[in-house]
């Protein structure tokens, strides 16, 4: 029996488990399963409170987000807003230029046919005058007719300005 390879091998693996069970290799090596279980047991919840947290600041930053995006929506409806208030004065501010213009021009118009009219007069005035004293100065000669000239002239420039 000593001679079978086989029985030397029963042998050895008997003394190889005897010797670990002295050492009490189950004991370490089931120490060591656990701590290394252990381990992987607070990195799995390492990891889970970190997913938690990256979780929680998502969906902060998805509602900060949102919350910037209604800003922008009303930042861009008060803007469309006011364009359309400033669009609305700037067309009433155009019409009262308008008109205040169209108001000074008939006034520039008014004021020159007025001095034209006046000018037209002031222009029969003098030939009506220059005429009346031709005539009278051919009709009446001597010292009363320059008197009766002289009478009319001044009773004419007082009647027609």
């Amino acid at each position: 029996m000593f001679r079978e390879p086989e029985t030397w091998v029963a042998v050895a693996f008997v003394l190889f488990v005897g010797l670990g069970i002295y050492l009490k290799v189950p004991a370490m090596l089931a120490k060591m399963l656990d701590e290394r279980a252990d381990k992987i047991g607070k990195e799995l919840a390492e990891a889970k409170k970190l997913r938690e947290e990256a979780q929680a600041l998502l969906a902060e930053y998805q509602k900060k987000r949102a919350e910037a995006e209604k800003d922008a929506a009303n930042i861009v409806a008060q803007a469309k807003i006011e364009a359309e208030a400033y669009s609305v004065e700037t067309r009433k501010k155009l019409a009262e230029t308008i008109e205040r213009r169209t108001k000074q021009a008939a006034q520039k118009i008014a004021q020159a046919e007025a001095a034209a009219i006046k000018e037209v007069r002031t222009t029969a005035t003098e030939a009506a005058i220059a005429a009346a004293s031709k005539l009278v100065g051919e009709a009446v000669q001597g010292a009363k007719g320059t008197k009766l000239i002289d009478d009319s002239i001044a009773a004419v420039k007082s009647r027609l300005n």
